[in-house]
């Protein structure tokens, strides 16, 4: 075979998306920048992961980037308790130091302490 017919591909380094920086932790007490509501972060994600059909479901006005952390909470606002899907960028510190009334706390938390829930030990990695 002539040095004509030899083909060496040159794979190309895949391409790393941004790093994403999250800054609440499982067992933050958070609350929703613009809506009504407050919860205990049980969950994240590094990057939105939940259907494009709830994304699209947004606002695009107020449709947040992709690109950025989620996170999953045990929410509760004034007329009931549920689990919600948030941005980052939608996110505050609630310093409230109340407890947040979810049916699931007991299942995933001890005590609230200095504004966070910490993970029951069987919940730990």
């Amino acid at each position: 075979m002539t040095s004509e017919h030899t083909i060496i591909a040159k794979a190309e380094a895949p391409v790393a998306p941004p790093i994403a920086h999250a800054r609440f932790s499982i067992g933050d007490v958070v609350r929703h920048r613009m809506l009504d509501f407050r919860g205990v972060i049980f969950d994240v994600d590094p990057v939105f992961a939940n259907s494009e059909e709830w994304y699209n479901s947004i606002p695009e006005d107020f449709r947040p980037s992709k690109d950025q952390p989620f996170y999953h909470l045990l929410a509760e606002n004034m007329e009931s308790s549920y689990v919600a899907y948030v941005s980052q960028q939608n996110l505050v510190h609630d310093d409230s130091d109340e407890p947040i009334d979810h049916p699931a706390i007991a299942g995933l938390f001890d005590r609230l302490d200095g504004g966070r829930y910490g993970l029951k030990r069987q919940h730990r990695h």
